[in-house]
């Protein structure tokens, strides 16, 4: 979830994993221990929350803590005022998680396949990964998936969306951000409770990802601070490029038939071959940049691959509807609804036509209306 949007020690993970959590507190799947401890995390989040109103008047909060609370409260009200999306109670209260992430997904792939197993719930649908609020639980469902031979990978999150069924929190873990990812995250969560399409990851992620993006460039503009310096979001489009070079071609590695011991070799080969490129690729030109270092340099696998390119497959089609809705919210949010009723294969062909085609030069940002 920026993406210096980012802490170099989470980048590119903070935007793919940080609002993943939708749906997994109304479980409808048989283990109960996890039914259990998703209702019991959501509800101790609902019994510690506290108005940031409140806080904010109480002379014995921390000043620091203050100052974040106070520009949070004033995104909220641009984002519900100026960009149209939804007013109510969410993120008007606070809750101090006195650890550093909400919840832990865990994300699952055969041991040779780039294509995650699903996780189904009854609101949110299919999605790649299943959050747990203990991380020693989320660590235990990992080691019953590698027991069975599956890859695994285990992601802090700093934050999550019930899509509008609670009055989501402020989290203590959400004011280690910057003030540009703190505001751009309240965007995001609550342009998934305006428009949310059951069982489609993309099409939700990307819709809330370009509305975070637009409302951060509107949201600078009103408060007199220049364009932001696009330079880190290129690095960051640069890396998950090379990610998903890597994920195509492992991908055609799983579709090969080989045998086992060939199928492994290959994989490792590829994984080899994939940390050569991002030397070649961070070096190129003048100084290193060092950010992606410590990712590349732990293990990958399959389940490690899974969240790059969820958040962002769309986004640029969605800028596309942007303006031609003249920039205008109200016209913007009627065309994605309108997307979002097609069947889903109609709404990718929609939305595919909608990408700028691989020799056209990437498109500029879209206008903030006034300027």
């Amino acid at each position: 979830m920026s993406p210096t949007r980012r802490m170099a020690s989470r980048a590119p993970m903070a935007r793919l994993i940080i609002l993943a959590m939708t749906g997994f507190w109304l479980c409808g799947c048989s283990s109960m221990r996890y039914y259990a401890q998703a209702v019991r995390g959501q509800a101790e989040l609902l019994v510690h929350r506290r108005p940031v109103s409140r806080l904010l008047d109480d002379p014995a909060t921390d000043p620091k803590l203050a100052a974040r609370l106070r520009l949070s409260q004033q995104a909220r009200r641009f984002a519900s005022r100026r960009l149209g999306l939804p007013d109510n109670r969410s993120y008007t209260g606070y809750v101090d998680l006195h650890r550093r992430w909400v919840v832990w997904n865990v994300f699952v792939a055969p041991r040779y396949s780039v294509d995650a197993v699903p996780q189904c719930f009854p609101i949110a649908g299919c999605v790649a990964y299943r959050g747990w609020f203990s991380e020693a639980a989320a660590k235990a469902d990992a080691r019953q998936w590698r027991a069975r031979g599956d890859d695994v990978w285990v992601g802090g999150v700093p934050a999550y969306s019930t899509l509008g069924w609670f009055a989501d929190p402020l989290l203590s873990s959400m004011l280690a951000w910057d003030d540009d990812e703190l505001a751009s995250t309240i965007f995001h969560e609550l342009a998934h409770q305006l428009i949310y399409v059951k069982g489609d990851t993309a099409f939700n992620e990307s819709f809330a990802t370009f509305v975070q993006e637009q409302g951060l460039r509107e949201w600078r503009a009103s408060r007199g601070l220049p364009a932001r310096d696009e330079r880190d979001q290129a690095l960051e489009d640069g890396f998950t490029r090379l990610v998903l070079g890597l994920r195509e071609r492992l991908r055609r590695v799983y579709a090969s038939g080989a045998d086992a011991t060939a199928m492994e070799a290959a994989k490792q080969a590829e994984i080899a071959a994939f940390r050569l490129r991002y030397e070649q690729w961070r070096d190129r030109d003048g100084p290193a940049d060092h950010r992606y270092d410590g990712w590349v340099a732990k293990p990958i696998n399959n389940a490690r691959l899974l969240p790059f390119g969820l958040y962002d497959r769309w986004t640029p089609a969605f800028a596309a509807v942007f303006d031609r809705a003249g920039a205008n919210w109200p016209r913007f949010y009627a065309s994605v609804r309108a997307l979002a009723r097609e069947p889903k294969a109609k709404r990718e062909h929609e939305l595919q036509a909608l990408l700028p085609s691989p020799s056209t030069p990437a498109a500029a940002a879209p206008q903030t209306p006034g300027r």
